[in-house]
Protein backbone atom coordinates (compact mmCIF):
# COMPACT_ATOMS: atom_id res chain seq x y z
CA UNK A 1 0.00 0.00 0.00
CA UNK A 2 2.57 2.41 -1.19
CA UNK A 3 0.77 6.58 -0.14
CA UNK A 4 2.67 9.81 -1.09
CA UNK A 5 2.29 10.60 2.08
CA UNK A 6 5.80 11.41 3.86
CA UNK A 7 6.92 9.18 6.34
CA UNK A 8 5.95 10.60 9.92
CA UNK A 9 7.93 9.64 13.20
CA UNK A 10 4.91 7.77 15.42
CA UNK A 11 5.15 7.92 19.26
CA UNK A 12 4.21 4.44 20.49
CA UNK A 13 3.74 4.64 24.93
CA UNK A 14 2.86 1.18 25.08
CA UNK A 15 4.44 -2.20 23.79
CA UNK A 16 0.23 -2.75 22.37
CA UNK A 17 0.64 0.12 20.49
CA UNK A 18 3.90 -1.44 18.95
CA UNK A 19 1.63 -4.39 18.27
CA UNK A 20 -1.01 -3.24 16.91
CA UNK A 21 0.97 -0.86 14.43
CA UNK A 22 2.72 -4.45 13.63
CA UNK A 23 -0.61 -6.04 12.94
CA UNK A 24 -1.73 -3.38 11.17
CA UNK A 25 1.29 -3.53 8.77
CA UNK A 26 1.37 -7.05 8.43
CA UNK A 27 -2.29 -6.95 7.01
CA UNK A 28 -1.21 -3.77 4.77
CA UNK A 29 1.56 -5.83 3.28
CA UNK A 30 -0.74 -9.73 2.83
CA UNK A 31 -3.33 -6.97 1.14
CA UNK A 32 -0.52 -5.56 -0.77
CA UNK A 33 0.89 -9.73 -1.93
CA UNK A 34 -2.83 -10.64 -2.85
CA UNK A 35 -3.00 -7.46 -5.63
CA UNK A 36 0.73 -8.40 -6.79
CA UNK A 37 0.03 -12.35 -7.05
CA UNK A 38 -3.32 -11.19 -9.00
CA UNK A 39 -1.33 -8.95 -11.50
CA UNK A 40 1.09 -11.48 -12.12
CA UNK A 41 -1.56 -14.11 -13.02
CA UNK A 42 -3.33 -11.94 -14.97
CA UNK A 43 0.25 -10.97 -17.02
CA UNK A 44 0.69 -14.72 -17.90
CA UNK A 45 -2.90 -15.12 -18.90
CA UNK A 46 -2.56 -16.39 -22.71
CA UNK A 47 -5.51 -14.64 -24.68
CA UNK A 48 -7.74 -17.31 -26.33
CA UNK A 49 -9.70 -15.19 -29.03
CA UNK A 50 -5.91 -13.63 -30.34
CA UNK A 51 -7.17 -12.67 -34.49
CA UNK A 52 -4.21 -13.91 -37.28
CA UNK A 53 -3.18 -10.02 -36.88
CA UNK A 54 -2.63 -9.97 -33.29
CA UNK A 55 -0.78 -13.58 -33.54
CA UNK A 56 1.44 -11.91 -36.68
CA UNK A 57 2.27 -9.00 -34.54
CA UNK A 58 3.40 -10.74 -31.39
CA UNK A 59 5.28 -12.88 -33.20
CA UNK A 60 7.18 -9.89 -35.47
CA UNK A 61 7.54 -8.01 -32.01
CA UNK A 62 8.99 -11.14 -30.42
CA UNK A 63 11.76 -11.40 -32.93
CA UNK A 64 12.29 -7.80 -32.82
CA UNK A 65 12.86 -7.73 -29.39
CA UNK A 66 15.20 -10.99 -29.87
CA UNK A 67 17.13 -9.33 -32.69
CA UNK A 68 17.73 -6.20 -30.45
CA UNK A 69 18.85 -8.48 -27.20
CA UNK A 70 21.44 -9.88 -29.68
CA UNK A 71 22.50 -7.05 -30.77
CA UNK A 72 22.94 -5.30 -27.09
CA UNK A 73 25.20 -8.31 -26.07
CA UNK A 74 27.04 -8.13 -29.42
CA UNK A 75 28.11 -4.72 -28.49
CA UNK A 76 28.78 -5.00 -24.83
CA UNK A 77 31.17 -7.36 -25.73
CA UNK A 78 32.78 -5.60 -28.38
CA UNK A 79 33.09 -2.42 -26.29
CA UNK A 80 34.00 -4.11 -22.88
CA UNK A 81 35.60 -7.00 -23.17
CA UNK A 82 38.80 -5.32 -22.64
CA UNK A 83 38.05 -5.81 -18.98
CA UNK A 84 38.27 -9.61 -18.89
CA UNK A 85 41.13 -10.05 -21.16
CA UNK A 86 42.76 -9.38 -17.37
CA UNK A 87 41.46 -13.16 -16.67
CA UNK A 88 43.23 -14.59 -20.01
CA UNK A 89 46.49 -14.88 -21.61
CA UNK A 90 48.13 -11.91 -21.65
CA UNK A 91 48.57 -10.74 -26.10
CA UNK A 92 52.47 -10.46 -26.94
CA UNK A 93 52.49 -6.68 -28.34
CA UNK A 94 54.48 -6.67 -31.69
CA UNK A 95 57.70 -4.75 -32.24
Amino acid sequence: MVTDKKLQATTYNTLDDIRHHKEKLLDDIELDSDKIAALWNKLFIKQENATKGEYIASIVSNGITAIDAFLLARKMMKNYSGLFKFFGKAKKKKR
